[in-house]
């Protein structure tokens, strides 16, 4: 065995320090330095700041960085299409006279939602949403709304509750320009208005949609919320045909872009510069922005601008009938398979459906070959045609199909007033009434109650419990037909319902009349 030598001895020889590092860790770590990239840089005074995103590393992160899909940005369309837009503001003279609280100056349906939403953002003046009012009695009041260009000569669209009853309309531009406008003509069933400044020219304008917008699609709000020119706010399509209870032509889109006080009459574009909807009315428990908007759709306004631009109106084709729609309950009574059509409450006297034979109690389940869905869409389809149009309709009368064939009037401008029953007649007058057993009801002949008319009985008390209340049964409504006959008696009522009963019907249709109108309604029958 050969021995080591020893260098001990060796003058120049110095026993090596034991390494703060093995092999291994040194290479673990520069795996870690070389991940770190530019950060090591730090600790390496040889080098410049500018050094640090010039290396490799940094710029393989670039790259990287890169393939990645960025978030969708909506620059390049809001610089195209916000030009188009205007402020609108509008002075407004108040009429000298008392506020009775009757809410008369609203252009809405008293009780509907977008009256309720006219009056919490009118004040207590009832001006139009972003009005603010002075002293009552000759006062001149200012309100601001939104609108947009629909043409290089200077047309735009705003809405009708913006200019309703303006002295003076003034829009500014988005460069920051003003000038006078005059309304053209309004349409306060869709709550839409025509406007044309006066003393420019080459207005850039947008164009408004030809298709559908789809539940999801992008959207963009602008507008003049809270006075704020110019602003841009984005969401999604949240619904569509969505009915608020304004009135039987409701089809509106529903975003959830926020929309505030000013945003009204302002246009919802998509992501191809587009309007798809004319911003009306929002829902807002808090007055603000919740994210529930109401848009009219840019089918509606083609075909309302392009009348108010020919004649300063709209023209509405109009059969003359008072519909509600068909419930499960009120189908199951008639019959019907599925609960679809709209159903006739009444027709008007002279109008075109009873020239046609049209009864109360009919069903009407399509227009011209096209399926009616409901109430609405009767109302929308007819509308939407010219008077004086020659229009074919599928009618379920009396568990029959048939069809009737009518020509269109004219809807009228204004709603004619309810007839008045005189229903707070003296009630003492007549006896309790008798019982109607299943249902809950006490009626009494109509012609001895004074103010009920000679027709029907009347309901003299309703059981608070009962199915009848349930389905919004008062004391003083005026039962005319159960399940199609027409009753004078409480025996007529019962033997109706028994007759109802024995051909295994779950529900009886009643058509009552209540507040000068008449209705269906479809009471469950007991068992037994």
């Amino acid at each position: 065995m050969t021995d080591r030598p020893d260098l001990s001895s060796l003058p120049s020889y110095k026993a090596p320090k034991r390494s703060l590092f093995s092999a291994r860790k040194l290479a673990l770590m520069a795996s870690v330095v070389a991940g770190l990239g530019a950060a090591t840089y730090g600790f390496s005074p040889t080098h410049n700041p500018a050094d640090l995103f010039t290396t490799p590393a940094h710029a393989q992160v670039n790259n990287e960085v890169k393939k990645v899909q960025q978030p969708v940005g909506f620059a390049d369309i809001v610089e195209r299409v916000k030009p188009s837009v205007i402020s609108v503001k509008v002075n407004i003279r108040e009429k000298v006279a008392k506020d009775d609280g009757n809410n008369d100056d609203s252009p809405f349906q008293p009780g509907s939602p977008m009256e309720r939403f006219f009056r919490r953002f009118g004040g207590p003046d009832g001006l139009p949403p972003g009005l603010r009012g002075g002293p009552r009695g000759g006062g001149v009041v200012t309100g601001q709304g939104s609108g947009f260009f629909i043409s290089a000569d200077g047309y735009a669209v705003t809405n009708n509750h913006v200019v309703d009853g303006a002295d003076k309309v003034e829009v500014t531009t988005d460069d920051g320009k003003t000038y006078s406008a005059k309304v053209i003509g309004t349409d306060p069933r869709t709550d839409l208005a025509l406007i044309k400044v006066e003393g420019g020219s080459n207005f850039q304008f947008a164009k408004l949609s030809d298709t559908k917008p789809r539940i999801g699609d992008w959207v963009l709000a602008v507008g003049n919320p809270f006075g704020l020119g110019g602003t841009v706010t984005a969401g999604i399509v949240s619904a569509s045909g969505r009915d608020i209870g304004n009135g039987p032509y409701d089809d509106f889109i529903q975003i959830d872009a926020p929309v505030n006080k000013g945003n009204s009459g302002g246009p919802a574009f998509d992501v191809s510069g587009e309007v798809m909807g004319v911003n009306t009315a929002i829902y807002s428990p808090s007055g603000g922005s919740v994210g529930i908007a109401f848009s009219i759709p840019a089918q509606t306004v083609k075909s309302v601008v392009a009348q108010l631009k020919d004649k300063g109106s709209v023209s509405r084709g109009w059969i003359g009938v008072q519909i509600q729609p068909v419930t499960s309950d009120i189908a199951d009574s008639l019959g019907m398979k599925k609960a679809e059509g709209a159903l006739v409450a009444e027709p008007q006297a002279n109008g075109p459906a009873a020239k046609a034979g049209i009864e109360s109690g009919d069903v009407i389940t399509a227009v011209n070959g096209e399926t009616v869905k409901d109430a609405r869409e009767l109302a929308r389809t007819i509308g939407g045609l010219a008077p004086g149009n020659a229009v074919k309709l599928n009618v379920l009368h009396k568990g029959q199909d048939k069809t009737v064939n009518l020509t269109l009037g004219q809807l009228p401008n204004s709603l004619e007033a309810k007839a008045d029953t005189n229903n707070d007649g003296d009630k003492g007058n007549s006896s309790r009434g008798t019982d109607v057993p299943k249902l809950g009801l006490t009626v009494a002949p109509a012609n001895s109650v004074a103010g009920a008319g000679k027709e029907g009985v009347v309901v003299t008390e309703v059981d608070p419990k009962s199915a009848a209340a349930e389905r919004g049964f008062k004391e003083g409504d005026v039962i005319l037909e159960v399940a199609g006959k027409t009753v004078g008696t409480a025996g007529e009522v019962r033997d109706a319902i028994t007759a109802a009963r024995n051909d295994s019907k779950n529900s009886v249709l009643m058509r009552v009349k209540s507040g000068g109108s008449s209705r269906f309604v479809a009471v469950p029958l007991a068992k037994g």
